[in-house]
């Protein structure tokens, strides 16, 4: 049988990247039928003074911790378990996913004409043995008028996506510059996910 792992994660976007890597996955996901319920929210709460740093690299321990719990509950086939986070930082300020369109445009104000940090946090589960790595971003956006910004609130975009914006799609045409990992601004940074698989003698 061809090596696969479990991808615990929603993201289309994380599944088109292990697909580029050429890793075979499967979904592990929360609140299957007849599982017991899971509460994503309270393992995103960030703590008071928190840096964003310690607080991106939590939550991915946090979500792949409950991955973990899931696939035994399930009695799943033994297979790496691999989870991501990705949380946009201006300075010290945690840029969560905007509760609605008007948290979504106060975000993009804040970004307009600012540069941020993207950080990704990856952690991978082998059995008794977990991996984990941190990808750091710079991204700045040119600034943008009121009209602009709620152009791209009304392209649903910045809905359930951190920093309310995601960079493979219309904010694109907003953003300056990048540093550092394209992919991790996506949702997965590929070549901390490659070096982590490599890590565990998977055959990339």
């Amino acid at each position: 049988m061809a090596p696969f792992l479990y991808l615990a994660s929603q993201s289309p976007r994380r599944r088109q990247l292990l697909e580029q890597l050429g890793v075979a996955h499967e979904l592990l996901l929360p609140n299957a039928a007849g599982d017991i319920a899971e509460d994503a929210e309270a393992i995103e709460a960030d703590l008071v003074g928190e840096d964003p740093h310690d607080y991106v690299q939590r939550v991915t321990a946090g979500k792949l911790d409950a991955a973990v719990a899931r696939h035994a509950r399930r009695g799943l086939p033994a297979a790496p378990i691999l989870c991501s986070d990705t949380t946009v930082a201006l300075g010290k300020q945690i840029l969560g996913k905007p509760t609605d369109a008007e948290d979504a445009r106060r975000i993009l104000r804040l970004l307009s004409g600012a540069e941020h940090e993207v950080l990704t946090a990856v952690a991978l589960q082998s059995g008794g043995r977990r991996l984990q790595a941190l990808s750091v971003s710079t991204v700045r956006f040119a600034p943008m008028t009121e009209a602009q910004i709620d152009a791209y609130v009304l392209t649903g975009e910045p809905m359930g996506k951190a920093g309310a914006y995601g960079i493979q799609g219309r904010a694109a045409a907003h953003i300056e510059q990048i540093r550092g990992s394209y992919s991790a601004i996506m949702g997965l940074p590929v070549y901390e996910t490659a070096e982590l698989l490599r890590e565990l003698g998977w055959p990339l």
